[in-house]
């Protein structure tokens, strides 16, 4: 099951990344009336859309758009996330303690409902979304590097490294920071699912990529006018979200069962 949930969350990121010429020749912005609700068929396979355009091509191209989306969110989350667990976890207690009062406050909101604040305050966009949806995932990453970094520097080998005389720096970096980081690839796994459905909801609302670009959330609000006529414009991009999200969470939780020494 694992295996082929990792193959097809392979050929999910093959398609956003090389593949959208190949399998999906179709220009996703084109449109043609006269093919407006087309059901799928052999010049359509997924059908078109209320404009006539190829919901094939627009959910291969909108691969692109979400899991880039995700991606670089998650990205950002991890990188402020652990430099901010790291920050909290190595320094006096008075500034401990006003880290993790603040990730404890972020951590109190749904990410959803944060990302949704922060888009009110900076606005709706591509560029926007992906920093949202990072502000809403960094406290994530900050407390378990926080708590990790406790951990690490009481083991054993640290204190021989400071026995021995190296500088702060030296065991920051060569000895805490790398067993910190362990957890970081199950958690991000699981946070890059979260990230591409709070992406496509945020674009269902009109807050990230603006039309006719092929984007699912944005293909979902568009399609939510025509459920009872063209079922298929719905569908498809709505299908490609749940694989995405199921691929990404099983593995996360298959990592996080190796990584805990459960039995897979």
């Amino acid at each position: 099951m694992a295996r082929a949930l990792l193959t097809l969350l392979a050929l999910l990121l093959g398609v956003a990344v090389a593949a959208p010429g190949l399998l999906a020749g179709a220009d996703p912005l084109a449109a043609d009336p006269l093919d407006a609700l087309a059901p799928p068929g052999a010049e359509h396979w997924f059908g078109s859309d209320h404009l006539g355009r190829d919901v094939l091509s627009r959910v291969v191209h909108g691969a692109r758009h979400s899991l880039s989306i995700g991606v670089a969110a998650t990205g950002i989350a991890v990188t402020a996330g652990v430099l901010l667990g790291l920050a909290a976890g190595l320094s006096p207690r008075w500034a401990d303690e006003v880290l993790a009062r603040s990730f404890d406050v972020l951590s109190t909101l749904p990410e959803l409902l944060l990302a949704l604040l922060v888009i009110a305050i900076i606005g709706p966009g591509t560029a926007n979304v992906i920093f949202a949806i990072s502000i809403a995932q960094i406290p994530t990453y900050a407390r378990v590097i926080r708590a990790q970094t406790f951990v690490v520097r009481r083991a054993g080998y640290v204190e021989q490294a400071v026995t021995f005389g190296r500088s702060p720096l030296t065991i920051n970096v060569r000895h805490v920071l790398p067993n910190v980081l362990a957890p970081i690839p199950v958690l991000a796994t699981i946070g890059l699912g979260t990230a591409v459905i709070a992406a496509s909801g945020l674009s269902f609302l009109g807050m990230g990529p603006q039309p006719p670009a092929a984007e699912w959330g944005a293909m979902l609000s568009e399609a939510r006018n025509y459920l009872r006529v063209a079922w298929w414009e719905a569908f498809f991009p709505g299908a490609a979200i749940i694989l995405t999200v199921v691929c990404l969470t099983v593995i996360g939780r298959r990592l996080q069962r190796r990584f805990e020494g459960r039995t897979l």
